[in-house]
């Protein structure tokens, strides 16, 4: 089979590592039963059960295995076989998982093998020609991993590794993983402060501790000086609502695997809320509209509540409980491709003031199976999709076409942003809906005096506070713009007999509006900088016997630059420009 090149190459490389992995695993493990050996977007991994839980110490002699079967340059030969012939050749090697994808395939499916060495696999491919092709790898890690994502279903070990086609983009690559792994959200929340997730609450469910709660309610602020300027009100709905609500939204029916277990009070059904917009409804619904109301923007940041499986969470970027940063516009058909663009407007401005310069944008349409998973007309489909495709197309924004990934109620735009390190993540997401205005029946009266359906369009730019919070602490390595870092200043006496005049550096900073802290530990002077700058502190002022002699402090800044001496009104004209424009880089000094 011919090898191919770019990207599709480097995959086959990835799904033949995979191969020769599991070829390694069954010379340690002669009994292991094999799961799946796919490739990924950065490398492969292989599901095994296996007779014990492995340990690091493995990975390496799996490694080394991985090697010996890659220097004997394997050819990867396909075969096909008869569904007989496979399911007696997989059960008499005892692998009751490869017998059950057999018996899953459907009957006129080809069954087929691939074989490198003395390893054979029911797979599809492709591959590449040899196992000498396959570059340079490394195993990553073991993780769990449930038998085809069913958590009643065994539990294998999953063993990650990646494959480049040279060793200096294999070392490229190890060092953005490392990188990342400085940079994770989760470390960064204890060593900082910021937040924490404790069994004893439930899992998912995060707790904001002072610091983590400084910088989400400025997140807030900002969030709602934006969206009112560009004329929303906001609103505050329960976070409980009767199970007929969700019926009528149809989240009962296409969302009901996300839904927390019901409450029963007084006769009725009660459902955690997991989404905002039918509450958003019901206040449109509230009293009769006119054309001339329109466009009407309802945001809230409303907290809700959906049952992730325990398998998926991750520190604040998956959670069970989530505050979306949501909105919905009520407008006329000839109005939504106009509140699309102002989405798109806000969404830009947002992404300048975090630093966030690079982005992609998928547009999510229906598929054309027509597998019932979609509701409403495909008139009112396909009116929808043309006007977010206006929409990108008046920002000038190419956009890839994505099928099957639209919510069940409506096409949708999703933005994902390249975070400091180019890892993308998904933010923003656009949705016009038809379908929940028909279904909760309001309407507005038209220029005509008819009753027409208003357009519906669901949009949150952050996504979630959690999930932006997370995004953003590993965007900036926990070392967050001034405006937003929990504590800006940090004042540092190198005496106890300077602490009275420290005191007074802090509180002039208080009142100029700066967070301030004085660190009046018996620790050295040098020590408690050496804090300051861990903490990620942007700015420390220290001061001695000469700087109150001058009148001054000494300023140092978090990345170690030594400003000197500087007068406190000198200081605050350097900061509070950079605080006012939220600037997400500048810390106001030149080096």
């Amino acid at each position: 089979m011919s090898s191919g090149n770019g990207d599709d190459r480097l995959s086959r490389m990835r799904h033949s590592a995979a191969h020769v992995l599991a070829t390694a695993m069954l010379d340690l493990f002669p009994d292991a039963e094999l799961g799946i050996g796919p490739p990924t977007d950065d490398g492969f991994y292989y599901d095994f059960q296996l007779p014990r839980a492995l340990t690091p110490d493995d990975l390496q002699t799996l490694e080394t295995s991985m090697q010996q079967h890659k220097d004997a340059d394997y050819t990867f030969e396909y075969s096909e076989h008869r569904r007989n012939e496979a399911l007696e050749y997989f059960k008499a090697h005892n692998q009751p998982f490869k017998v059950e994808l057999i018996n899953d395939l459907p009957n006129d499916e080809t069954i087929s093998y691939f074989t490198s060495g003395p390893f054979v696999d029911l797979c599809r491919g492709p591959h590449v020609d040899t196992t000498g092709d396959i570059g340079a790898f490394k195993l990553l890690s073991i993780a769990g991993a449930y038998w085809r994502g069913d958590e009643h279903r065994p539990q294998l070990q999953r063993v990650y590794g990646t494959t480049f086609e040279t060793e200096d983009e294999l070392t490229a690559h190890l060092d953005r993983l490392e990188e990342a792994r400085r940079r994770d959200h989760r470390t960064l929340a204890r060593d900082l402060d910021l937040f924490s997730i404790n069994p004893s609450v439930g899992a998912g469910l995060v707790l904001w501790h002072p610091k983590g709660a400084r910088i989400r309610e400025l997140l807030e602020t900002y969030w709602r000086e934006e969206h009112r300027k560009r004329g929303y009100d906001m609103v505050y709905t329960p976070h409980i609502g009767r199970r007929e609500l969700w019926e009528t939204s149809g989240h009962t029916q296409w969302f009901a695997d996300g839904l927390f277990p019901e409450m029963e009070l007084e006769h009725q059904t009660f459902i955690n809320k997991p989404m905002n917009c039918p509450f958003h409804v019901q206040i449109y619904g509230s009293q009769t509209r006119s054309y001339r109301d329109l466009p009407l923007r309802f945001g809230e940041l409303g907290t809700v509540y959906r049952f992730e499986r325990s398998g998926t969470l991750h520190g604040a970027l998956r959670v069970r409980g989530l505050t979306q940063d949501d909105a919905h516009i009520f407008c006329r058909q000839d109005q939504f491709a106009d509140e699309v663009s102002g989405a798109l407007d806000l969404a830009k401005s947002v992404y300048a003031t975090f630093g966030f310069n690079d982005y992609k944008v998928d547009l999510s349409v229906r598929d054309t199976a027509g597998d019932g998973k979609f509701v409403g007309s495909d008139d009112l489909w396909g009116l929808a999709e043309q006007g977010l495709i206006d929409a990108l197309d008046r920002h000038d924004i190419p956009y890839d076409r994505v099928e099957g990934e639209a919510a069940f109620y409506g096409p949708k735009i999703d933005i994902q942003v390249a975070d400091a390190i180019g890892r993308m993540w998904q933010l923003t997401t656009i949705q016009v809906d038809f379908n929940l205005p028909e279904r909760f029946d309001i309407s507005y009266e038209a220029e005509d005096g008819t009753r027409k359906r208003p357009v519906m369009v669901h949009r949150a730019i952050f996504g979630a506070m959690e999930r932006f919070f997370a995004v953003l602490t590993e965007h900036f390595a926990g070392a967050f713009p001034v405006w937003l870092a929990p504590v800006q200043v940090v004042v540092v006496p190198i005496a106890d007999r300077h602490g009275a005049y420290c005191t007074d550096v802090a509180n002039r900073l208080i009142d100029a509006g700066l967070r301030v802290e004085i660190d009046q530990r018996a620790e050295r002077m040098n020590r408690k900088i050496r804090d300051a700058q861990l903490q990620k502190i942007p700015y420390m002022l220290i001061a001695g016997d000469r700087d109150i002699e001058a009148e001054q402090v000494s300023v140092r800044l978090r990345t170690g630059g030594d400003m000197g001496g500087q007068s406190v009104d000198q200081f605050l004209a350097s900061v509070l420009p950079i605080v006012e424009s939220r600037d997400p880089v500048n810390l106001g000094f030149s080096a």
